[in-house]
């Protein structure tokens, strides 16, 4: 018998022991005719449904409405966004709100402005949730999404 057979023969020889299989004082113990002690019942178990988080703004707009301007350093496209804009946590809203910008006006869509878009999307709500508009301007350097965030969405100098 090899090590790893001797515990298995013995859990096997312990359980029948217990059990009394194939002892004839066992079977001679107990009469034919005794009905069960305990009756098994099924217990209807109802599992609660997945929690998922639902977004309240869902569907709602989530930009107000775009304006263009002009500063010392050039155009300047306002972005207003809603209570619902400035609120929801949803996945996949940022690139909802940019579509929502570019409906407003094509003319949003140049080098760079999405990224700026999107650190205001991300950074600006945390930082400033109250402030009336995110301010994004096509004069801006186009130097990608980590380098805007580095240059508080405002790559090429500071907002004015």
């Amino acid at each position: 018998m090899t090590r790893w057979q001797y515990p298995v023969a013995v859990a096997v020889l312990a359980g029948l022991a217990v059990a009394g299989c194939g002892s004839q004082e066992a079977e001679q113990a107990a009469p034919a005719t005794v009905a069960p002690t305990t009756t098994a019942q099924r217990t209807a178990v109802t599992l609660a449904p997945p929690t998922t988080t639902v977004d309240p703004y869902a569907g709602l707009p989530l930009i107000d409405e775009v304006r263009w301007t002009s500063n010392v350093d050039g155009a300047r496209l306002l972005v207003f966004p809603t209570v619902a804009g400035r609120k929801t946590a949803a996945p996949g809203t940022d690139e909802t709100a940019w579509q929502e910008v570019l409906a407003l006006d094509p003319a949003a869509d140049s080098p760079g402005m999405r990224d700026q878009f999107l650190c205001h999307w991300v950074w600006a709500r945390m930082v400033a949730p109250d402030k009336t508009s995110w301010n994004l301007e096509p004069w801006r350097p186009a130097v990608g999404y980590s380098a805007t965030v580095s240059a508080n969405c405002n790559p090429g100098g500071p907002e004015r």
